[in-house]
């Protein structure tokens, strides 16, 4: 995430259909992973996704002859943003989606500006805990139990599988203010920020994936449905989706562009029933909009706003996010 002084708004038609392309990009990750874990391992799926994402970033960073960070301090705090909005989430969702359904898991990623708030109020001191957010924050977590449907008692794969997808939405609430508050005014471009913490990310899952889950398979032992939804998720959804994100922050305006959070699980629930036939039960649609609601008004939607310094957002990668999934 970098911090960006947002230029006046282009038109509708300028920005528009890149929004709507990055909401489906990010809301069809969903889908890939749901492939991709049927034949790997979740860890192994995230250190292909990771690396393909990686070498993509790369790729344009040499094509536009930007270049990495070179200050220890930034490497160092981009190793906290990689594990946390990076390397855990994206496996999270791996195992999550191994026990749930791909749009249920896209719901749960919409409950990150939920948990980025409190802890951006309490432990990193980037934000101020205001009446209208705290109504917010109470509508949100209520959705948050919707979802869940915890009338209907706790336990289980599907129950555990929901709650791994809620811990990688509650890893970018981590790394999106950690991120805010020890990067965001680093000179860098938030494209070598992000090819950076992709590397780091990379290398933290070579590391641990042999020993989590033994060594990945090549790819000519897996079926060409999952090595296309690997593919896709690194270099699009991993990759070029942040430098579609960055254009949206740069014509849109940041605030504007962070409402693709909104249609990510749209696209997810569209997605996943059109694919693989997958179904909710009527709580889990009740609950994301209650959800929705509550990020709306946290983030001031209702009402009026002053205006404030853009910050653009790449958990996933770019998280911003957006991050994301």
């Amino acid at each position: 995430m970098t911090a960006d002084i947002t230029p006046d708004k282009a038109p509708l038609r300028a920005w528009l259909p890149g929004f709507v392309a990055l909401a489906a990009i990010w809301g069809s990750s969903f889908l890939f992973i749901k492939v991709g874990v049927a034949e790997l391992h979740p860890v192994q799926l995230t250190l292909y996704r990771v690396t393909t994402g990686a070498l993509t970033l790369l790729v344009v960073l040499a094509v536009l002859r930007d270049r990495l960070p070179r200050e220890p301090r930034v490497w160092a705090h981009l190793t906290v943003v990689a594990a946390f909005g990076v390397a855990v989430p994206f496996t999270l969702f791996g195992y999550g989606e191994q026990r749930v359904e791909s749009m249920l898991a896209g719901i749960w990623n919409a409950t990150t500006p939920l948990i980025v708030l409190p802890l951006a109020v309490l432990v990193f001191r980037t934000e101020r805990l205001t009446v209208r957010r705290a109504i917010g924050l109470g509508l949100g977590f209520l959705g948050v139990l919707v979802v869940l449907g915890v009338w209907e008692g706790v336990g289980g794969a599907h129950f555990t599988g929901q709650l791994m997808c809620f811990g990688a939405a509650a890893c970018y609430g981590v790394a999106i203010p950690y991120q805010k508050r020890f990067v965001a005014g680093s000179a860098h471009s938030g494209l070598s920020l992000s090819a950076a913490q992709l590397l780091l990310a990379g290398a933290q899952l070579a590391i641990v994936t042999p020993f989590v889950a033994g060594l990945p398979p090549l790819p000519t032992e897996l079926s060409l449905k999952v090595v296309a939804s690997v593919l896709t998720l690194g270099a699009l959804g991993t990759g070029l989706a942040f430098v579609i994100n960055m254009r949206n922050i740069r014509l849109a305006g940041a605030s504007t562009a962070s409402t693709v959070t909104y249609l990510i699980p749209l696209f997810a629930v569209l997605v996943g029933a059109l694919a693989l036939d997958e179904r909710l039960n009527w709580h889990q649609p009740v609950g994301a909009l209650i959800v929705l609601l509550g990020v709306a008004v946290a983030q001031g939607m209702f009402g009026r706003r002053r205006a404030r310094p853009a910050i653009g957002v790449p958990a996933v990668p770019a998280v911003e996010p957006a991050t994301r999934g």
